[in-house]
């Protein structure tokens, strides 16, 4: 996150007078690795994804990915990565073969610990038997497909290149090439989306066993089709039993919720994204891509890369557009912001480990969101309240003062 410069500065319940001890501990390392490019961009779609060509550039993109991670291996010396995500964009575009070269070049930099998860995020428009036996055999062993919907009226409007049938049959590929860990992604408040609607469409996710769901309101954000051209969405009400009724339903098939969007079979949540939300370090390759990492003297900093593939691919610009070390002030908000969405919260030792800050900076903020309802009341822990985890924006200006 940054703030605006112009801004006044936001004290965090006396973070600001307080020094920030070096870490006592570095935390786990993980690796997000951005693939730019989708067959078609969707309409809803506010990531950093770009209309592929008819032939993707995989050699020369590899390549700018590992000199991108040459130039960060100065920050992780004698670390290593707990976790990789490929993310996008559409990553199953690119070949195996792109891809193991690719692993391959990582490892050599960098040591994979021995159970690393390594994701891959695909669409079912793109799924090719072979080509997923393949990265299964380079070490990939978790995909995360996007689904949306199996109801082509909802596919259409999302404007997905799939259809229900290929969503049902791309789970079935995945356990064939020997996925047994593997994400359904799916959005609920879809354009004329009834209660009926949304819980057929969980059904059927749950029907075809996935070891994790990610299940998620469609919102409009800005710079999208959708944003300027709003599609009816559900009333309030509507939007609300969804939300009640679907979360009963992952409840009574073994998907427990761990955080805001997430449901997993016991032992099986994202990896990945516990660290991140853990406040965890993570090197961000690839066009756009973000990352943060902590150093031993205390200082935690934010960096994005190059944001378009033409100028991540131009040996003349550089691979990092920017960087922004974290102020005491920041820290709290950065913490909690991600901490918060687990429904579990995190052990309050953790703040400190992660930050470097006392406890005692976020007394103040605490107390008030204690009293208000929306923080647990549990010294060792912090975590949200049910009605926390719903006003969560509210939560988190308990700690702005």
């Amino acid at each position: 996150m940054t703030t605006d410069s112009s801004a006044s500065p936001l004290i965090f319940g006396g973070a600001a007078s307080s020094p920030r001890a070096p870490l006592p501990t570095l935390p786990p390392l993980a690796l997000y690795i951005h693939i730019p490019w989708c067959v078609r961009k969707c309409p809803y779609c506010d990531f950093n994804s770009h209309t592929a060509s008819p032939v993707l550039p995989e050699q020369e993109y590899v390549d700018a990915l590992l000199a991108d991670l040459d130039q960060d291996l100065h920050a992780v010396y004698g670390r290593e990565i707990s976790s990789i995500f490929f993310g996008g964009g559409t990553p199953s575009l690119f070949s195996a073969e792109a891809l193991g070269r690719l692993l391959k070049g990582v490892e050599q930099r960098i040591p994979f610990a021995s159970d690393i998860e390594i994701t891959l995020e695909a669409n079912p428009g793109t799924f090719e038997q072979e080509k997923f036996v393949a990265y299964r055999k380079l070490g990939i062993n978790r995909l995360s497909i996007g689904i949306q919907s199996f109801q082509q009226e909802k596919l259409e409007a999302l404007g997905r290149i799939h259809n229900g049938d290929e969503a049902v049959r791309a789970a079935g590929m995945a356990r064939q090439a020997g996925f047994d860990n593997f994400n359904l992604d799916l959005m609920h408040g879809l354009p004329d989306q009834s209660l009926d609607d949304a819980l057929s469409d969980l059904r059927q996710a749950i029907a075809l066993n996935p070891t994790h769901i990610s299940w998620y309101q469609l919102t409009l954000e800005p710079n999208t089709v959708f944003w300027n051209q709003p599609p009816v969405l559900p009333e309030d009400d509507t939007l609300w039993d969804i939300q009640e009724a679907g979360q009963a339903l992952l409840a009574e098939h073994g998907y427990a919720q761990y955080e805001v969007s997430a449901y997993a079979q016991a032992g099986r949540p994202a990896r990945h994204n516990l660290n991140y939300w853990s406040f965890g370090d993570f090197i961000g390759i690839g066009a756009g891509a973000h990352g943060k990492l902590s150093h031993p003297d205390g200082r935690i900093v934010r960096t994005w890369k190059t944001r378009l593939p033409k100028d991540y691919l131009n040996p003349a610009k550089s691979f990092q557009a920017g960087e922004k070390s974290l102020t005491n002030e920041e820290m709290p908000f950065e913490f909690l912001m991600n901490a918060l969405r687990l429904t579990a919260g995190v052990e309050s030792r953790l703040y400190s480990e992660r930050t470097g800050l006392s406890l005692d900076t976020l007394a103040e903020g605490r107390r008030e969101a204690e009293q208000s309802g929306l923080l647990q009341v549990e010294p060792s822990r912090l975590a949200a309240t049910e009605r926390g985890q719903l006003f969560l924006n509210d939560l988190l200006q308990q700690f702005l003062n």
